[in-house]
C-alpha cells in the first residue's frame, strides 16, 4: 500500500464497498473487465434474452478503458479511461444484474448514481491522458468475448495497484459535487 492510498482487492464485495467514500484514493488490484460501448449494447441485449453472459459479472469491475494497439514486447497498449457517461443509459441495468464497480472519467447520472445506492456499487475515476502510466499497472490481457468488434472487444485485465478515485460512493457520495462546493467556497 502506498501511503494514504487504500488498497482495494477484486473482485469487490458489500464489506468493501460499504468503507468506500467519495474522495478515498485507492490502489486496485485484480481483474477488470474492459468494457465499450458497443459491447455494453451487447450485453444488454443478451440481458434482454435471457441469454448468459460472456463473464460473471456478479461482484466485477468494468473499466471504460480507451485502449490502444500493444507495440511488440507490450501486454497493452497505452489504456487510458473513456467518457462514462456514454455507458450511462446500459448501467444501471449491469449494476442490478450484480456488476459491483466502474472505472472511467466524468460524471455519471442521476440513474447511475441511484443504482450505485440501491444494490450497493461503487464507481472509480482514474486519470484521463494517462494511459501510458496506467497501462504499466496491467500485468495480463486476454480477449474475452466480441473480438469482431476490435478495439471494443470485451477484455479481461490483471492490474496490480492501479490507481482510482472513488467518486460515487453507497452513501450518495459525489467527487464531482464536492469539488464544485468547494471552488464556489472559494477554496
Amino acid at each position: 500500500m502506498v501511503e494514504g492510498k487504500i488498497a482495494v482487492s477484486l473482485p469487490l464485495s458489500d464489506g468493501v464497498i460499504e468503507k468506500l467514500r467519495a474522495g478515498t484514493q485507492v490502489l486496485i488490484s485484480g481483474i477488470i473487465y474492459a468494457v465499450r460501448d458497443a459491447a455494453h449494447r451487447r450485453l444488454i441485449q443478451s440481458l434482454d434474452k435471457g441469454e448468459k453472459l460472456p463473464f460473471e459479472i456478479r461482484g466485477q469491475t468494468i473499466y471504460y478503458m480507451g485502449p490502444s494497439p500493444a507495440r511488440p514486447g507490450q501486454i497493452i497498449g497505452a489504456a487510458g479511461p473513456t467518457t462514462s457517461a456514454r455507458m450511462d443509459v446500459f448501467t444501471p441495468r449491469l449494476i442490478e444484474s450484480g456488476l459491483k464497480g466502474m472505472i472511467g472519467k466524468g460524471e455519471r447520472s442521476a440513474a447511475v448514481k441511484d443504482a450505485l445506492k440501491k444494490y450497493k456499487a461503487v464507481y472509480f475515476v482514474t486519470i484521463g491522458g494517462a494511459g501510458a502510466l496506467l497501462s504499466k499497472t496491467i500485468k495480463k490481457s486476454e480477449p474475452v468475448a466480441y473480438e469482431e468488434l476490435g478495439a471494443e472487444a470485451i477484455l479481461k485485465l490483471t492490474v496490480e495497484d492501479f490507481p482510482a478515485v472513488v467518486c460515487n460512493d453507497i452513501y450518495g457520495g459525489d467527487l464531482f459535487e464536492q469539488a464544485k462546493t468547494r471552488y464556489r467556497r472559494g477554496g
